[in-house]
């Protein structure tokens, strides 16, 4: 398994890939001659133009919560031994981050310098909080479930034959926005868990299956179970067009052949799980997606004519964006359906073509979207996560660069991915003497009894176990922990349960 030992390897260094959030000037030049000779300015046809604004603000909001906290915490560090230090720091807080800061930290501010690394995790954790509650009382990204969108897409799903779509992106921060933004789907008719190299758990996905197709056939949700439709499981892995080398998939050393074809085999393995394990042409629908962190564009892998999925026959969507940036939005659309169908029109592509199809689509006003706001290539071509999540859930976060994720459910099964990610923020925090702020979230469902207090108990498990694995940076302040839990079928916001540094919690261990 190519994850096996891969943190603690001698020879595996992040090295520019944490951080990386400068790059020479000739990757910047080469970028922009790119994007000249393909009318930077010009705007696609197909572009949803007034979604992308809507996108922009949103993402600008969000990260721009989180970087402030540095500047604000410069300036109450300034300002530590003057007179009426805790109402002046509370004031500049909530003016600059529309946060409090804890007062058992301030309160101790005349005694010994004040731990601004504890205030650094702990206005990290807030502006997650914030983030978590005006996900789920304001739906911005306009995808929750029972919404127009959402229901819309489910339809148009089941016209392609596809009951489930369930989505593997790598846990690298740069693909956390690969649903909602990538290829705009809305978040609640996707299934989405994200490992470290997009190497999912064949076990438990078969599993998830198993629940899915029990639904069907008890409940006739999301339709019946004699209908001929299938349970699509997608991989996205990643690469970078503008450093190929050394900022790719960390988890596969930058090696986009070798992503592309471990991410294969999980779903090949996890097609032949199913039909080894279930009778009656029990069976599954495959895709593979190459993503570009630099631009956003896609690689849709296409499939052979036994099924299985061609590593080296791909449909590029920046290509076909170059090709036809010119065209009409009719013109474009007989493009791209002859594209992938040359007998086809648009109203007469059916099944996975039908989906591909819109996924290209919807990924052109992407490409727009990071042409237009970002020059055609994000300046953070490397990490530059703001947090690391750890634990099941995470619905609310829907934005590049800003989370890490390890999903997992005991610190030992999931090491592999947190020790990745607790090595690429000691290049964007430690070195910096900034802690790593790590958020635990375990989601449940409160129609079980005893949901929420197991999820409780797994919070201070994975907590406790994350203390003994990184004890080295938790006893020097550089590594801190909010513990959260959310009832999966209401629609509220992550609740706190505790932090590394609040009294209760040191109790409680």
């Amino acid at each position: 398994m190519p994850l096996r030992g891969l943190a603690k390897s001698k020879n595996f260094t992040l090295g520019p890939t944490a951080p990386m959030k400068t790059f020479t000037e000739n990757i910047h030049k080469q970028t922009n001659n790119f994007n000249n000779r393909v009318n930077t300015h010009k705007t696609h046809n197909l572009t949803d133009v007034l979604q992308n604004e809507k996108l922009y603000q949103y993402e600008s909001q969000i990260k721009d919560n989180f970087d402030n906290i540095v500047p604000t915490l410069k300036e109450i560090a300034r300002i530590q031994h003057h007179d009426n230090f805790i109402n002046t720091a509370q004031s500049i807080a909530k003016n600059n981050l529309s946060i409090d800061l804890p007062l058992h930290i301030l309160d101790k501010s005349w005694v010994k310098p004040i731990d601004m690394r504890a205030l650094y995790a702990w206005c990290s954790f807030k502006q997650h909080e914030k983030l978590s509650d005006d996900f789920f009382e304001k739906d911005p990204l306009d995808g929750a479930s029972g919404g127009k969108s959402a229901k819309e897409f489910e339809k148009f799903m089941l016209d392609c034959g596809i009951h489930l779509l369930d989505i593997t992106p790598c846990s690298d921060g740069r693909l956390a926005h690969s649903v909602a933004y990538v290829m705009r789907i809305p978040f609640s008719a996707v299934r989405r868990r994200s490992h470290a190299g997009a190497l999912f758990d064949i076990e438990n996905t078969v599993n998830r299956w198993v629940k899915t197709e029990h639904k069907r056939y008890r409940e006739s949700n999301p339709n019946e179970a004699h209908k001929d439709t299938r349970y699509l499981k997608v991989v996205t892995y990643h690469f970078s067009s503008v450093d190929p080398l050394h900022q790719g998939c960390a988890a596969h050393g930058s090696d986009d052949q070798l992503a592309a074809k471990e991410g294969s085999k999980k779903l090949l393995a996890f097609r032949e799980a199913v039909e080894n394990s279930f009778c009656c042409g029990a069976s599954v629908d495959l895709m593979l997606i190459g993503l570009d962190t630099d631009t956003d564009s896609l690689k849709i892998h296409l499939t052979t004519s036994d099924g299985n999925i061609d590593l080296e026959k791909t449909i590029s969507t920046l290509d076909i964006y170059n090709s036809t940036i010119n065209f009409t939005k009719e013109e474009a659309e007989k493009e791209i359906s002859q594209i992938i169908d040359r007998k086809s029109s648009k109203n007469q592509l059916t099944g996975i073509n039908k989906f591909i199809f819109k996924l290209i689509v919807n990924n052109i006003s992407q490409i727009d979207y990071v042409r237009k706001f970002h020059k055609g290539s994000y300046k953070d071509i490397g990490h530059a996560e703001r947090f690391i999540g750890v634990g099941i859930g995470f619905k609310e976060v829907h934005l590049r660069n800003l989370t890490y994720f390890a999903h997992l459910d005991t610190v030992e099964e999931g090491a592999p991915d947190l020790d990745v990610g607790v090595k690429i923020f000691k290049g964007l925090n430690v070195s910096k003497d900034l802690p790593i702020p790590v958020v635990i979230r375990f989601d449940y469902s409160g129609k079980v009894p005893g949901a929420k207090e197991r999820a409780i108990k797994d919070c201070y498990r994975v907590n406790n176990a994350i203390s003994i694995r990184y004890k080295n940076l938790v006893d020097q302040g550089l590594l801190h922990t909010c513990l959260t839990i959310r009832d999966r079928d209401n629609i509220h916001s992550a609740h706190i349960i505790g932090m590394s540094f609040d009294k209760k919690l040191e109790e409680a261990h």
